[in-house]
This record gives structure tokens, sequence and C-alpha cells, in this order.
């Protein structure tokens, strides 16, 4: 069945972004025309139409940090820790499906428990659960007792250890390697946030491994050494980049340029939560701490947008409320939705499959309510999300 989705205005993420009164053609999954809404509903008057006044066409959102199998509640940790395999699957069902309803139409799972990811993203691709696409990594790699050592990711730190480790996520199917270089903020009586969990020659070990396996690696990584090592080791993405030393944040200039001239992206993963940060930590540290995405931006580096969906109350259904961050920081509208689409596949390596509407790509189409180019919040206002060519009408809006 043929789709002609038509709206006010449409936003393609192209060079020629923006055409007024305008539709797309959808057949088998793939998006087969661009252009006036009058002169694609001449050439297709057999197709299933969808029309919205007073809305915006745009590509599907892209969340480039995910966990589907943390559920966002009070105490997601322990609530995973209780759920067996049946029971976790089941809620990363209803959260992928959640995605959805906020007009993602691809994630990336940078964590699960047994490769559970790996299985709803099969699920999704086979039609049997409804989902964006998924990029799953499975349980990532740390130390004994380290960040997320829940989810099965332990492993001994010599080499050919850390090379079987890379190894069996590629045979479980895994789309690419975690590795948590530096603590984290989640996992009690693990090393501290800027602390290193692996050294210098044990990334370049973990990268090796991943390319000989086709295989990108993402580092979270919020210690300035920990960021260091990732950026010499060559991964691909550094998560969070937050730049943490002992006595408090460490910006290295150096390390920035490496960045942009190899360039690793960076995908800060916060949350809708982030305008809450100064009651944490200060006024003071929070501004250093959201000014490190402008620096980074700044010096030529590129940022992705991912929101830790999955811990405490990073929600999969407000993907728009984390991109205030952006604006707040003086981001234009169009550079965010740049960034949490066309820049996010290019990064995640599927710029010749998603992030822009153009012929020949998959169909990935969200509909909002409004125009966010003049009002970023209306992307919170979903009214047809289009993935992989199948229309999902957001349940909030049924």
């Amino acid at each position: 069945m043929r789709l002609l989705v038509s709206a006010e205005r449409m936003w393609t993420g192209t060079t020629e972004h923006l055409v007024e009164d305008g539709a797309v053609l959808v057949e088998r999954g793939l998006i087969t025309a661009v252009g006036p809404r009058a002169e694609l509903a001449e050439s297709a008057p057999d197709a299933h139409a969808y029309d919205f006044p007073g809305h915006t066409i745009l590509p599907g959102l892209i969340n480039a940090h995910v966990h589907l199998s943390l559920d966002a509640g009070a105490e997601p940790i322990n609530t995973l820790l209780a759920s067996e395999d049946d029971e976790l699957l089941n809620g990363m069902a209803e959260r992928a499906e959640q995605a959805l309803d906020a007009g993602t139409t691809t994630v990336r799972d940078l964590g699960d428990r047994n490769g559970t990811a790996i299985r709803i993203r099969d699920a999704v691709a086979r039609g049997e659960l409804t989902g964006p696409r998924i990029l799953a990594a499975g349980p990532p790699l740390t130390v004994h007792g380290g960040h997320c050592w829940f989810l099965g990711g332990e492993v001994e730190r010599d080499e050919n250890s850390l090379r079987r480790a890379v190894a069996r996520r590629a045979e479980l199917g895994a789309d690419t390697v975690k590795v948590m270089a530096s603590g984290g903020q989640i996992t009690p009586n693990s090393p501290a946030m800027w602390q290193s969990q692996f050294s210098g020659d044990e990334l370049r070990v973990i990268v090796d491994e991943s390319r000989r396996h086709g295989l990108p690696v993402a580092a979270h990584a919020h210690g300035s050494d920990a960021i260091t090592d990732a950026v010499a080791a060559g991964v691909t993405t550094v998560e969070h980049c937050t730049w943490l030393g002992p006595d408090g944040m460490d910006e290295r200039e150096p390390v920035i340029r490496a960045m942009r001239d190899s360039g690793i992206r960076v995908c800060a993963g916060q949350s809708r939560n982030w305008h809450g940060l100064g009651a944490v930590v200060g006024e003071d540290l929070a501004r250093r701490f959201h000014r490190r995405l402008s620096n980074l931006v700044e010096a030529g580096v590129g940022v992705i947008i991912g929101t830790d969906a999955g811990l405490r109350d990073s929600v999969f259904h407000d993907f728009a409320g984390a991109l205030g961050l952006y604006e707040h920081l003086g981001f234009d509208n169009e550079r965010i939705l740049r960034m949490a689409t066309s820049e996010a596949a290019e990064a995640l390596g599927l710029g010749r499959l998603t992030g822009r509407v153009v012929p020949g790509l998959r169909a990935d189409l969200v509909v909002v309510r409004g125009d966010p180019l003049a009002r970023l919040s209306d992307l919170g206002e979903v009214a047809l999300t289009i993935a992989n060519g199948t229309p999902h009408h957001p349940r909030a809006a049924a």
C-alpha cells in the first residue's frame, strides 16, 4: 500500500529544507517522492492519504542513548534486578512503543541485560512488535564490580579476555560495543564518576577488536582521564563527556581538538531533567556543566542528542523535553533538529538509511502539530509517527 502524507509545511533536513504545503509519498517502507502536495496527490491518486493542516512533517527523531531495560521509575536498577527476562522483555516492548509515541524512529540502546535489546530489535524488524529501529550494544564492558556490573558485562582486563568479550558481542549480534571507560553515578560501591575503569592500552585493544568485527565503540566517559584515553584509542562516540576530575571539571582543549580532527562525536546523554541540575550541584557548576556542550560545538566537535532514557524520570515518551537544554544554550531550532535527525544518523552510520526526508531513504517520519522551527516545544505535539514505512498513531493523541 502506498501512503501519501501531507502537511502545512515539511522540513526535510536538507539544504533545500522547507516545503510549504508539502507531501511525502511512501511505498514498501521507502520514501519515493517528496514535493508539493498538489503534485504528489495528482501522481498517486490511489495512495492512502494522511493530511495534517496546521502541522509539520519532519524526519523521524533519533535518540542516540537509551536503556530499554530500565523503566525510568524511582528505582530502575532494583526493578531490573527483580525482573525475570520475560517480564523484562514485556516492559522493554512497552518502552519501545513509548519512544514511537514521541516521534522517535531510531534509538541506540547502550546497555541491556543478556542481549534483551537485541531480541527486541529483531522482533521489531520482523514486525512482531511495534517500535523504532534499534541499534543495540548488549551488556556493556565493565570491570568487576564496576559501573553497571549488574548488566552482566564484567570482564577481566587482560588482552585475550577483552578480545573474547568483544567477539562474544559480535556473535550475539550487537550493532555497537559499549565500554564503561569511567565510573558512573547509579552503581553503588563502584569507581567514582571521574575515575577510569580501563587503561588507555586496554581501550585500544577493545577498539581494535571491535574494528575487526566491523563494530563502532561507544565509550561511557565522565572523567577527563577516561575521555582522553578513549579519544586516543579511537572510539566512535564519547558518551556524557563531562570532564570530571577529583577536584571538579577539567576540560582539556587538546583532547577537544583531537575529537574534532578525528571525527569523534559526543552524545551528552541528558534527559528532560537538565533544568534541575542547579538545585543538586549549584547553579555555577550547572552552568559550566551545560556550557561544555556549547564549547564542544564551537570547537567543531559533532554533538548528537541522547537522553539516557530508562534512568530515573528519564522517560521514553518525552524526547522533545530534553531538547530544551540546547535551546537554553542558544542553539537555533534548525540546528537542534539537525542534531536529533541527520547529524545523529551520520554519527551512527545510518546517513544513507535515515535522518532526512529524501527519496530513496527509509520512510522514518514524524508529523507534529504546529511549527517546531518557530517553537521547539511543538516537537512534543506528535500526531503521527511513521517508522520504516509503518504508521503509528501516538496513544496519547488517539
